[in-house]
Formats: structure tokens, C-alpha cells, sequence
């Protein structure tokens, strides 16, 4: 079991950025039609998302994000060790998007960088890697930036996943503190079920290809190309039910703690069926968790942090201890249990997004 525990580190900080464009998921174009696509809106929660367009990349709303979290909490840039820029939508293969947003954002060349590839799960990995960092004697702030604009892999024509994802980034500051938190992770892996969620072509063992760019019809009446994102919706479904459920009680045992004594619960927002089925097998109020799905679908590893920005703003004036669970692509899950001590949470920002393009 890769179980981790950290003392006297903790969030101090967390802001969002989402393109301005609002995607109304009962009149997007698709291949579904109106009864198809009220039935999965229905299903899943997701009535709105937001899309970057061709003009903002990842690493243009991390640093959004970024800009935000900085100068709301007049962090001084001088302070900041480490940059962790964690994505599935990097800006470019070579170089990493933490280079780009190191000098971006202005932060010294003494500065860490490096991106981590991660999807669903990845907020909590990346917390895990930052909190790591963060024990060390000569690191005491650590910026993590999560940042996904998954809607330029997509088809529109892909039945399984055109109505699910969306475009955000958040800025989360990870410091040393005197303050007697602890924090526990649990971390998981089952690389048997990589195709569940993938994007076939277009890295080093399936170069891009006149063929793979082609549009293919496939078996479920989708139309899509080797590189644009494809789910199995059944297997990721059951996967879920399977592992998390089990994987938060594992979280909670390791800790001592029980469900009432989490004040709140934050879940990888993909999907409000999937929520509440969790809820309801942990017997955990659903007031204590707070959705966003609604209002920008799954946003992969950003989900997490943009909830907590977009929906627990109250946050701001107390001391909570929440949970928090993510699970997705590789396939990949991950928990975590920690204290959010009078943490600042900016507001949600809006990025213009250029619509002539």
C-alpha cells in the first residue's frame, strides 16, 4: 500500500481560472440526439463546461491561476522553491510547462521545476509530491499548478465523451507550518486498465500519421480520430465502484478517523451518479459535498481544487478537515485526508477566450 503521512505541512492557498467560454451541453453539436443528450445530462450532472478555444493553452491558465493565488496572498515570488506544473495537456512535449511558468511568472532561477503526466487521480498525486517536498529542510513553499484543457482532444462525434469534459486550472500553495497538521494519502495504480481512458496516437509509440489523423466510425456509431481522448464508459464505471469506496475507508483507518469526523468531502467531479453512489455506500451527508460538475463537467484533475474555489469560499474564515478522492485515467486513484487551516481561497477568475478563432 503506498500510504503517506506528513506533519507540519499544509495548504495555505488556492485559486482557479476557467475560460470565459460557456459550453451549453443541451445545444452542443453532436451526433446524440435530443433525447440522447438529456438522458446523459441527467445522468451525469453535467449541464454547462467551459472551453479554451484555439487562443489559451494549459500553461496560459495555470498562470492565470498563478497570477491570482500570488498576488491575492502577496506571496513574495522570491520565496517560492518549487513549481510543480501537473497536466495531460501540456503546452509542448519539449520543453516542460514549469520552465515556461517559472519565467513567466517572474519566480528566480534558484526555482524547481518539473511537470508531472497525470490525470483524474492527479490532484492528490501532485499534493502528495508537493507535501513530500515541502518536508524537506531546504524547501518551504511549493506552487502547484494544475491545468487541463481537454476539450481540444476531443470529438464532437464521440458518443462516449462529448459532453464531458471541460477547461480550468488552479494555483495551490504548499508551505511548511508550526501548526500540528497531519495529513494521510493513500495512492493507487492498475495499469491493466490503461485503455479505459486514452488517447491513442500522437506520443512516441504511436507516432502521428496521415492514417491515425483520419476520422473512423466506430462500433457505437462515434466518430473520432486515434487522437482524440476515448473512454470505455462501462469499464471506468466499474473500476469506481470497485476501488474507492474501499480505497477512502482504507484512508480513514490509516488515519483513525471516521466519516464524521471529515467536515467535508470533495470528490473528483466525473460524473453526479458516481457521487452519490459513493455518498450513499459511506453514508456521508451529500450537504458536505460540495459539486461543481454541473457548471463545468470534468475538468480531470483540476476538478478538485476548482470545487473548493468555485463552491466552499467560506473556507476562507476556518479550520476544516476535508477528504478528498480522485480517480481516472492510468487507471489511477488516489485519497487524501488533511486540515485546511484558515486556508486562503481566492475567487474564480475568468480568462477572455477569443471566439472569432
Amino acid at each position: 500500500m503506498a500510504f503517506l503521512r506528513f506533519n507540519n505541512v499544509k495548504i495555505s492557498g488556492i485559486a482557479a481560472a476557467v475560460p470565459s467560454l460557456v459550453i451549453d451541453n443541451s445545444r452542443f453539436q453532436s451526433n446524440l440526439s435530443e433525447k440522447e443528450t438529456e438522458k446523459i445530462i441527467s445522468k451525469t450532472g453535467i449541464a454547462q463546461r467551459r472551453f479554451a478555444g484555439e487562443n489559451i493553452s494549459s500553461g496560459d491558465l495555470a498562470f492565470a491561476a498563478a497570477e491570482k493565488l500570488i498576488n491575492d496572498m502577496n506571496i513574495n515570488r522570491g520565496e517560492i522553491d518549487l513549481v510543480i506544473f501537473l497536466s495531460q495537456t501540456p503546452d509542448y512535449k519539449i520543453p516542460t510547462t514549469s520552465a515556461i511558468l517559472q519565467h513567466r511568472l517572474g519566480l528566480p532561477k534558484t526555482t524547481a521545476s518539473f511537470d508531472i503526466n497525470q490525470g483524474c487521480s492527479g490532484y492528490i498525486y501532485g499534493l502528495s509530491t508537493a507535501f513530500s517536498y515541502a518536508s524537506q529542510p531546504g524547501i518551504n513553499k511549493v506552487l502547484l499548478l494544475v491545468s487541463e484543457t481537454l476539450s481540444k482532444t476531443l470529438s464532437k462525434n464521440d458518443r462516449n465523451t462529448s459532453l464531458l469534459f471541460g477547461d480550468g486550472a488552479t494555483a495551490t500553495l504548499i508551505e511548511k507550518t508550526d501548526l500540528p497538521i497531519i495529513s494521510w494519502f493513500s495512492l493507487n495504480t492498475d495499469g491493466s486498465g490503461e485503455n479505459a481512458i486514452k488517447i491513442p496516437a500522437g506520443g512516441y509509440k504511436n507516432p502521428s500519421s496521415v492514417e491515425n489523423l483520419k476520422s473512423i466510425e466506430q462500433e457505437d456509431g462515434s466518430i473520432r480520430t486515434e487522437h482524440n481522448l476515448s473512454m470505455d464508459g462501462v469499464l471506468v464505471f466499474n473500476f469506481t465502484v470497485a476501488e474507492v469506496v474501499d480505497d477512502i475507508n482504507r484512508v480513514l483507518n490509516f488515519s483513525g478517523l471516521t466519516t464524521n469526523e471529515i467536515d467535508k468531502m470533495i470528490f473528483h467531479q466525473s460524473n453526479r451518479y458516481m457521487i452519490d453512489f459513493f455518498l450513499k455506500k459511506l453514508q456521508y451527508p451529500a450537504e458536505k459535498s460540495p459539486v461543481s460538475i454541473h457548471r463545468f463537467g470534468n475538468t480531470s484533475g483540476v476538478s478538485i481544487p476548482l470545487t473548493i474555489v468555485s463552491e466552499l469560499q467560506e473556507l476562507n474564515s476556518k479550520k476544516e478537515k476535508i477528504l478528498m478522492c480522485g480517480y481516472g485515467s492510468g487507471l489511477s486513484w488516489a485519497t487524501a485526508v488533511t486540515d485546511l487551516d484558515h486556508c486562503h481561497i481566492s475567487k474564480l477568475i475568468e480568462i477572455p477566450v477569443d471566439t472569432e478563432h
